[in-house]
This record gives structure tokens, sequence and C-alpha cells, in this order.
């Protein structure tokens, strides 16, 4: 099995578990990211470049969500960030992990992924969500959202969520939508603080396209994953449907609920 590691470099406490990883792999066939390789003195290439059965990450959801948008490989999440609910173990969970890992006792679970188009230009596919918002802070959109075509919201607020059941626990959650169950096919359209109470979230299914327009175009800002973000004039088309590769991660039981339960449910 080749294997390759990446690691949030801002982040000491993931340096420190990317190096136990490192270390702890050595002797198998990894493939180490350019960045975190640079701070251990050894030899690197970006995510990008690696063809390998499997990606350990180091970090937070933010670095799954980094690496997800870089490779097909499937993810092997280690916690090394505050809530880490994308990533399968913590760091006292490490060398149990590791070791089932290289014994293959694990399975892959997919997850859908969302595809946007941007004036024809397709932009990183999205395991979270794709997000277009005012570009101005105060300052509300009047934004038509359809859904095959059909007027789905006609709404003014401060921005429009499409998101994936993954998505689904993060930022669309924050505003109001509904938990969705990664196994439902799905996607979830959540309006931003919106001038009208009644403007709630949709669930639709993920065979559908959705498209965006604003009446009065005005500059505004799409952000995939919290990681990319591409400014707008607001006069552009925009659409999401569902992306032809899903996002894998190593997976060592069903634990959906119990992690939103613990994490999110419950959190003190």
């Amino acid at each position: 099995m080749k294997i390759g590691i990446t690691a949030n470099s801002d982040v000491p406490e993931a340096i420190k578990v990317g190096r136990k990883v490192i270390n702890k792999l050595e002797n198998e066939n990894i493939v180490l990211e350019s960045g975190i390789a640079r701070l251990f003195g050894r030899e690197g290439m970006p995510i990008e470049e690696m063809n390998v059965d499997v990606l350990v990450t180091v970090g937070g959801d933010g670095t799954i969500l980094r690496s997800l948008q870089k490779t097909s490989a499937p993810i092997f999440g280690v916690n090394a960030g505050v809530l880490g609910f994308l990533a399968e173990v913590n760091e006292d969970e490490l060398d149990l992990g590791l070791r089932r890992l290289l014994d293959k006792q694990f399975f892959v679970e997919e997850r859908i992924k969302l595809k946007t188009m941007l004036s024809g230009r397709r932009l990183p596919d999205a395991t979270n969500e794709a997000v277009v918002h005012t570009a101005h802070v105060a300052k509300i959109r009047h934004f038509n959202v359809f859904v095959d075509d059909q007027l789905a919201m006609d709404v003014r607020a401060d921005g429009i969520i499409v998101s994936t059941p993954t998505g689904s626990t993060c930022y669309a959650m924050a505003v109001g939508a509904p938990i969705v169950d990664p196994r439902v096919d799905a996607f979830i359209i959540a309006p931003m603080a919106p001038f009208k109470f009644g403007a709630r979230p949709m669930v639709i299914p993920s065979s559908s396209r959705v498209s965006i327009r604003m009446v009065r175009p005005k500059p505004c800002l799409c952000v995939i994953d919290g990681q990319q973000e591409i400014s707008m004039e607001g006069d552009e088309g925009i659409s999401f449907s569902l992306a032809e590769q899903h996002a894998r991660f190593i997976r060592f039981e069903r634990a959906f609920y119990r992690k939103t339960r613990e994490k999110l449910v419950c959190m003190p």
C-alpha cells in the first residue's frame, strides 16, 4: 500500500502529530506532501502529483477539505484540530488506527460532492458546500434560485448556501438547515439571514440542477468549502449539480450519529 501524508504546517499540534505519523510509517511506502516534507528536511511532492492508495491528513476538517480538492484517493483523517468531525481518529487513537489501516481492516465510505459552474468555468468540487454571498458587509442581495429551471426561491438575503449532506453539519446547519445523513443523495439549499422569516431551507434530490440569478446584479463572492474564494460581478451564470467523483473516507465504523451527538448536539 502506498500512503501519502499531509499535515497543516501552520498548526504546531498538527506538525507534532504529523511527525508521529511519519515515524510510525517510516518502514512503509510513504510519500510526503511538499509543505510538511520541508519542515522535516525531506523530499516531498504536491498532493496533486501523488499516486497513492490512501492519503493520511493531519489537522482539522479544513485540512481534509483542502486535500479533497486535490486528490481522489481515500482520506484517512487524523484529528489535530478543534472539532475533527470528518476525521477518523484522534491522537490517542493513532497507534490502533494506523495498525488497522496497514492491516486493511477498514471500509471506504463514499460521499457525494457538488460541482459548481461559473460562467462556463468549472470551479473546484465541494465536499461541504458552495456559497454565493454579498461582497459587502450588511448589504443584502436579491436572489432567484431555480431547481431544474423551476423558480424555487425568490429571496432577499446575505447569501445562498448549496450544501451536500456532508456539509449539512457545517455552514448550512448554522443558518438553520436540517442535518442530513450522508447516505442520503440530496442537496440542501439554505438562505443566509433572509429578509423574510418565511424563507426556509430546502432539501432537493442530488440529481437536480440548481442555478442562482441575481435580480439586480451586484458584486458577490462564491466560496467553495471555505477554501476557495472567487469574485463575482453578479451577472454571471452560476449552477450547481452532482459531481462525477465522490469524496472517499477510510472508516472503521459507521459513526455519523455518534459523532453528531457528541461533537454537535451535546457540545458543552
